[in-house]
């Protein structure tokens, strides 16, 4: 067997013996008689119209008073035998009468019984007298007096070296601290370093003398009969939270390893649906009707269903879980979160309405409301979107959900993004004219795929002017600013070198034999 079994070996063996004696420990064994702060023995049953609380103080009160009595002569503390009990008796006092049932309960002889705890008695009394014997005190007094002298010494020589270790310890460290600093922000300088630990050194000494102090007095109390409760009470300050807590602890450990079991088969549930998502994700594994941008919102939203789930599972193995205090946080952080949080709450489910949607994905060139611009992130609250005026703005899912989305990415790697642009050009030019020039202008702009023929559609043949929409197809939606600059740019270009002239003619006089815009008829000169 090696070492650390070994080690694991003796604490669980450790771990169930107290198990046990705490178990033994929960046994009711009485109502303790207490003479000078020793317990002497336990009281279970009543006898007559006494109770058993009431037998064990009024044989209590008897024995101190007994202490008390400077004639004391223990040969006169006796037992008396009846024919259903058993009396100590002091000078014809009963100080304790013992019935069949008290033998019966701690499974003894009566007789038996009675003669010991005449035993425990005397021998608490006797122990009184010699503690409180003049010469004895006179001599405790000493030793407290030495003790008290003792610790006097030691906080003086702590005070005494630790202000001296201070000293060398600043000097030692002077040229070797530079500070704290996180990044290129000094968080402490030099100067404040040294004193924080100067500060520290001396808290520690502080402590260091307060646990000397506290642990000389308990001492010192222990040597007087009078104040030993006080030295009881002292150390029970110390040692009964320690025991609850090491208590606690013990009767936690079945819990703790039914949470640690719980944590580690969700922990390693939502390890394996990760890994499908991650599959899912880069396409090695399909679904048909699953998107692969669907892989990781969906993972997400399954990990928040398991994480709300294990803690429903773990709630009723946390201490104190069904305290009323416990619950009533609970409730209070529950309406808190519950009438707080409605606007994120909107947006959160909105956000997974639109991951399944599927608007739009992360890149897409995008017009959300009054935005347009590229769509830089996606989360679960909104949507990030980066104009071509180098802005971000941020959009609430709520919003999106809510509105009109126009994705001009969606359909441009397929059959391509149409731009269209309008021109409004007098009766007086001929149409094809007018298709040819703007057909010419959007064939010679970068950006716009020649291999599919540019459009001219004559959208409207208003009272002094035709309406010509160009339409032209374009590959790459990020650029279409600059791909409508410089079709406008071209369009201008080819309109004046042909000599049209870019204007609606609006006219302000009645038809009074001015000649007509309609063109005359063509001439085939063949």
């Amino acid at each position: 067997m090696s070492i650390r079994s070994l080690f694991v070996f003796i604490a669980l063996v450790g771990i169930c013996n107290l198990t046990y004696a705490r178990q033994d420990s929960s046994i009711f064994k009485g109502y303790p008689v207490i003479a000078h702060a020793d317990t002497l023995f336990h009281i279970k049953n009543k006898l007559g119209s006494l109770s058993a609380s009431e037998r064990a103080q009024r044989t209590s009160g008897k024995v101190e008073a007994l202490a008390e009595d400077m004639l004391f002569v223990p040969d006169s503390l006796v037992t008396a035998d009846d024919s259903t009990l058993v009396a100590i008796v002091y000078k014809g006092d009963v100080l304790l009468s013992l019935s069949k049932a008290d033998a019966d309960s701690v499974k003894m002889d009566q007789n038996i019984m009675a003669k010991a705890y005449q035993e425990i008695m005397i021998n608490n009394i006797k122990t009184y007298k010699n503690e409180t014997n003049l010469t004895e005190l006179l001599k405790r007094a000493g030793l407290g007096l030495l003790i008290l002298i003792v610790l006097g010494f030691c906080i003086y020589f702590l005070n005494k070296y630790s202000n001296r270790f201070n000293a060398w310890l600043r000097i030692k460290l002077h040229q070797r601290i530079v500070g704290l600093k996180i990044k290129n922000y000094e968080l402490i300088n030099r100067q404040n370093e040294l004193l924080l630990i100067s500060k520290f050194l001396g808290l520690i000494k502080l402590i260091v003398i307060i646990v000397l102090v506290y642990l000389t007095l308990p001492i010192v109390f222990r040597l007087f009969p009078w104040t030993k409760p006080w030295s009881d009470s002292l150390i029970g300050f110390i040692l009964n939270p320690l025991k609850n807590i090491f208590s606690a602890i013990i009767d936690f450990i079945p819990s703790l390893i039914t949470i640690a079991v719980i944590v580690i088969v969700f922990h390693y549930l939502k390890k394996a649906i990760k890994f499908l998502s991650d599959e899912i994700a880069a396409e090695k594994l399909k679904i048909n009707g699953f998107y692969p941008d669907w892989a990781k919102p969906t993972f997400n939203i399954v990990r928040i269903v398991l994480n709300a789930f294990m803690v429903v599972v773990i709630w009723p193995f946390i201490p104190g879980s069904n305290s009323e205090i416990f619950k009533g946080v609970s409730v209070f952080l529950g309406l808190l979160i519950s009438f707080g949080s409605s606007s994120a709450i909107s947006n959160g489910v909105a956000g997974m309405v639109i991951t399944y949607m599927r608007p739009f994905k992360i890149g897409d060139v995008v017009k959300i409301g009054d935005t347009t611009g590229i769509v830089q992130e996606k989360s679960l609250l909104v949507t990030r979107i980066l104009t071509p005026k180098n802005e971000v703005i941020t959009i609430p899912n709520s919003a999106i959900l809510n509105g009109n989305t126009v994705n001009y990415s969606s359909m441009a790697n397929q059959d391509g993004l149409v731009l269209h642009t309008t021109v409004t050009l007098g009766y007086d030019i001929p149409w094809a004219t007018a298709h040819e020039l703007l057909i010419n202008a959007a064939m010679t702009s970068e950006g716009v795929i020649r291999e599919k023929r540019p459009f001219v559609l004559q959208t409207s043949l208003e009272d002094w002017y035709v309406s010509y929409q160009l339409n032209a197809y374009i590959d790459n939606p990020k650029k279409m600013p600059a791909i409508y600059s410089e079709i406008h740019k071209n369009i201008h270009i080819a309109f004046d070198a042909a000599g049209v002239e870019i204007m609606s003619p609006h006219y302000q006089a009645i038809r009074d034999g001015n000649a007509s815009t309609v063109p005359g008829p063509v001439i085939n000169k063949e």
